[in-house]
């Protein structure tokens, strides 16, 4: 089955960018739901950004304007860009896909936005 595996996050310092990869082996995004999703310490994991199956994007209110998701044109690796950060993103991102009844996840990479 499909697996994930994300690379990109780092520290940044405040109102720097990153951009998170996210690529698939196994099988691709068609016919999926794909996201990217952050927890912090302490905290629930939360939808960040995703793309649905008409190809609409949607945004938390707290990244919109500021972050980007995407993928390639193969569906076989994603995208988030994150322009303008702020302490409050710091978190561990997770892309995520959801096909078929299932719901594929990734290991996670850690982003830390200092000032």
């Amino acid at each position: 089955q499909i697996q994930l595996a994300e690379s990109g996050g780092g520290l940044v310092q405040v109102g720097g960018s990153l951009r998170l990869s996210c690529t698939a082996s196994g099988s691709t995004f068609r016919f999926g739901v794909i996201g990217w999703y952050r927890q912090a310490p302490g905290k629930q994991r939360d939808l960040v950004a995703s793309i649905g199956l008409d190809g609409n994007t949607n945004y938390a209110d707290s990244v919109k304007g500021r972050f980007t998701i995407s993928q390639d044109n193969t569906k076989t690796t994603m995208y988030l860009q994150m322009n303008s950060l702020k302490p409050e993103d710091t978190a561990v991102y997770y892309c995520n896909v959801k096909r078929y009844g299932l719901d594929i996840w990734a290991q996670g990479t850690q982003v830390t936005v200092s000032s």
